[in-house]
């Protein structure tokens, strides 16, 4: 499932100015995802960008690994934000909790990238 970036463009540009949505492109490795897991995993990413609101898109792997084990649903989040790309990969026993921890490092990451470019300003 790939969800697009999406241009809003307001009649007065100097008041609003154009808003991008970020685009999350979610890929299931050797299974298939249902569509409350995309609608999910839409939704908590979507809640990145009151972190840091330059964040271009994102790309969500979800692999089942080692079926033996219980822990065995993998999830690894790319962000790409202008200059830097942050990876973070979570391990867990479902995929939602596993997409949460990742977004929480991931908002964890973001924080101190927006720090650091106020820094420099």
């Amino acid at each position: 499932m790939v969800m697009r970036i999406q241009e809003i463009n307001s009649n007065s540009e100097m008041l609003n100015p154009k808003i991008y949505i970020m685009k999350v492109d979610v890929h299931a490795v050797n299974f298939t995802v249902d569509r409350k897991l995309v609608d999910f995993i839409q939704e908590r990413m979507d809640k990145l960008e009151k972190y840091y609101d330059r964040v271009v898109s994102s790309d969500v792997f979800l692999k089942v690994e080692r079926t033996s084990d219980k822990e065995n649903k993998a999830v690894e989040i790319k962000i790409n934000v202008p200059g830097d790309d942050f990876l973070v990969k979570k391990q867990c026993k479902t995929f939602e909790e596993a997409v949460e921890l990742s977004a929480e490092s991931l908002e964890r990451l973001l924080v101190k990238r927006k720090e650091k470019v106020r820094a420099h300003i």
